[in-house]
């Protein structure tokens, strides 16, 4: 294909899966394994993850809603809890190869985000924070969807990135750690890349734009 962009995720991309933390927080507490995503699969456009990716409801209004969800469900889980595991560590590796794609390509990140901000209980340390934000400052442009008001896997964000890079969507790559939001990009055009792990990214990665990592 004739790459003129790569879109990335965030979360379960640059950083380690928000989803092994879920699973050790479960295990740690005698939940059963993966009821935080069970929970955030009822209503998926409408529950509070979608709500709080979306800034309709602020932190505190999560922390309750997400209780009330998994109440239903016969589990005591505070929302607040689920926001603290949401920080990954970050993989340099695959930052590495984030730039040496920058160095070719135009860059891209869509990613589905709360606005959290003061209160929400979010595990980062400054210096991660600080790593963090250098490679967002990398981008050629980021949609999130905490403020554009609008999350995967709506083909509309995908079609935003494109005309804000101003490419079209057969002319990308685009990786994320979940299927559901792969298909719409897959749809529209898109080279998809589903990431489960650093070294898989990397070889998958290498063989869609046609250099190694």
């Amino acid at each position: 294909m004739n790459v003129q962009a790569v879109i990335w995720d965030f979360g379960g991309v640059f950083t380690t899966s928000p989803f092994d933390a879920f699973n050790r927080y479960e295990r740690e507490r005698g939940l059963p394994n993966d009821i935080i995503r069970q929970i955030n699969s009822v209503n998926p456009n409408t529950n509070a993850w979608a709500q709080i990716e979306r800034s309709e409801i602020d932190a505190a209004m999560f922390d309750r809603l997400f209780e009330d969800e998994a109440k239903l469900l016969g589990h005591m889980i505070p929302g607040r809890d689920v926001l603290a595991l949401l920080s990954g560590d970050l993989r340099p590796r695959v930052v590495a190869a984030f730039k040496a794609c920058k160095a070719r390509w135009k860059v891209g990140c869509i990613t589905n985000n709360a606005p959290t901000g003061k209160g929400a209980g979010m595990s980062s340390s400054p210096e991660k924070a600080q790593q963090i934000a250098e490679v967002f400052s990398l981008f050629d442009h980021v949609i999130e969807s905490s403020k554009a008001g609008v999350r995967k896997p709506d083909p509309r964000i995908y079609l935003m990135m494109c005309e804000a890079i101003g490419v079209k969507p057969e002319a990308c790559v685009y990786l994320d750690d979940l299927g559901i939001n792969l298909k719409p990009a897959r749809e529209l055009g898109m080279t998809t890349i589903k990431v489960t792990s650093e070294q898989q990214l990397l070889d998958d990665l290498s063989k869609a734009v046609g250099i190694a990592f």
